[in-house]
């Protein structure tokens, strides 16, 4: 049975939506989706092909998301269709409330430029099938700032540690991989993928691909 995933892509230039998401539409097609590209925040408008869709993968920067279309795809992702993406493609989008409570998470800042910082798998979800087997690892790149909630179940988290000049005396623990339940929908997102560099870093390239099939609704044999 073919599976079909709808590839959202474009918005700031910045995060390379058409290259990065290139990356990972081969994945898609040997895992057995018939995969669909949309520049045009429109097609979350059309409710038949939204819900023909298993999986939506977005990376889409900024922008604007009307209601009309906001409406959509959280309607959809409410009847079953998986929805999946990673950094700035999925928190830093729009600036819709139902939207970024679908999601579960928003973009707040990075506080420093590009800095190396140390990703630690859950070891209590270190069986989840989009991490197991993988190790934690150093990485530099944005470490992202967010407002989360409870509902998500975090796979991977890093820390901002105190240091001089910085408003916070404690540690401050931030998820960096997540999934959640949005209805009937999954969703998958990871922090990481600000460039191609660090979208091929072999744990990052592998955790996100796993994402992407684990979200979908029809299943991938990534497990649940």
């Amino acid at each position: 049975m073919t599976r079909h995933a709808l590839v959202v892509r474009g918005g700031w230039e910045g995060h390379v939506p058409t290259e990065a998401t290139d990356l990972f539409i081969p994945g898609l097609t040997e895992a057995g989706f018939d995969v669909t590209v949309a520049d045009d925040l429109d097609v979350y408008t059309d409710a038949d092909l939204l819900a023909a869709t298993d999986l939506v993968v977005q990376c889409w920067t900024r922008g604007t998301l009307t209601e009309r279309q906001c409406a959509g795809l959280v309607s959809a992702v409410e009847a079953g269709t998986g929805f999946a993406g990673w950094h700035g493609g999925v928190v830093a989008a729009f600036a819709n409330s139902d939207y970024h409570r679908m999601v579960g998470g928003l973009f707040l800042c990075h506080p420093d430029d590009f800095v190396e910082y140390d990703v630690v798998i859950d070891p209590d979800r270190a069986g989840h099938p989009i991490v197991a087997g993988l190790d934690g690892f150093t990485i530099r790149t944005e470490q992202y700032w967010m407002l989360t909630d409870s509902l998500n179940d975090t796979l991977a988290t890093t820390t901002f540690a105190p240091a001089d000049g910085r408003p916070h005396a404690v540690p401050v623990p931030m998820p960096v991989v997540w999934t959640r339940r949005w209805g009937a929908g999954k969703i998958f997102f990871s922090a990481l993928g600000h460039d191609l560099a660090e979208l091929t870093h072999p744990t990052v390239r592998t955790l996100t691909l796993r994402g992407l099939l684990w979200a979908s609704r029809a299943g991938s044999g990534a497990g649940e």
